[in-house]
């Protein structure tokens, strides 16, 4: 495991056609605690075509690294540049939709800099903070995921599908040359990585509660049905057939 205490903090911030949220988003994400870990903020703006990208190269400055996909390729392919261009000692992934606090990626660092845990899930289900009441369907679909996920990873999540995933630098920087999901497929592939390295090298896995604003598919939520047989054959895929 990687030795020495972390002394900054990458945030990947994939984005795609949110000029709504975008300005809201990376104010917090600039004003959120980071625990004394110098900040990095890396926003990557996914072939945006409703003016966000022009928002964003406004950004640009010493803390915050712009990058711009000229094509819409995906989540995860977004998530991989970022990765790439990151120099923190650790990495967090934030969703620039608002449906995720950036206070609260506090909560997740802590277990990393009480030297307790290498990777933390931010879950949605096992918390008492507020949550937005929505899909059932939808929390049916992520909850059997996430169960499916866990029958071959053998870890415990409840929320394999979150948007918030804090890594220590050295474990995606493992993981990296082997990520290929380009949308929403990161999440179960990631997770098998995960597992995977866990079992070989003894990488520790967290979960903490976090707090889940939703949105509708009218106010913009883009995952759909399509996204969630991706997700069933990417947890096959990179459980049984791919090797770290």
């Amino acid at each position: 495991m990687e030795v020495g205490k972390p002394k900054s903090l990458s945030i990947i911030i994939p984005v795609y056609n949110e000029r709504k949220t975008i300005k809201e988003i990376v104010k917090k994400v600039k004003n959120a605690p980071s625990l004394g870990l110098k900040k990095e903020i890396i926003i990557v703006d996914d072939g945006s075509n409703d003016g966000t990208a022009n928002i964003v190269k406004k950004f640009e400055s010493k803390n915050i690294k712009v990058f711009l996909h000229k094509k819409n390729k995906g989540k995860g392919a977004a998530l991989r540049t970022g990765f790439k261009n990151a120099t923190g000692d650790i990495f967090s992934t934030q969703d620039a939709d608002l449906e995720y606090d950036p206070n609260e990626i506090k909560l997740l660092l802590e277990p990393i800099l009480d030297s307790q845990a290498d990777v933390v899930y931010g879950s949605r289900f096992v918390t008492n903070k507020p949550r937005r009441v929505l899909y059932f369907w939808h929390f049916l679909g992520n909850s059997f995921l996430t169960l499916l996920s866990n029958a071959f990873t053998d870890l415990n999540l409840t929320d394999m599908e979150t948007g918030y995933k804090i890594f220590r630098r050295e474990i995606i920087k493992r993981i990296l040359p082997k990520l290929t999901s380009n949308r929403f497929g990161f999440e179960p592939e990631v997770t098998a990585y995960v597992s995977k390295l866990a079992k070989k090298y003894g990488y520790r896995v967290f979960e903490v509660g976090i707090s889940y604003f939703g949105r509708t598919y009218q106010e913009g939520k883009k995952i759909g049905w399509k996204d969630g047989f991706q997700a069933l054959w990417c947890i096959v895929k990179f459980n049984l057939f791919t090797k770290i």
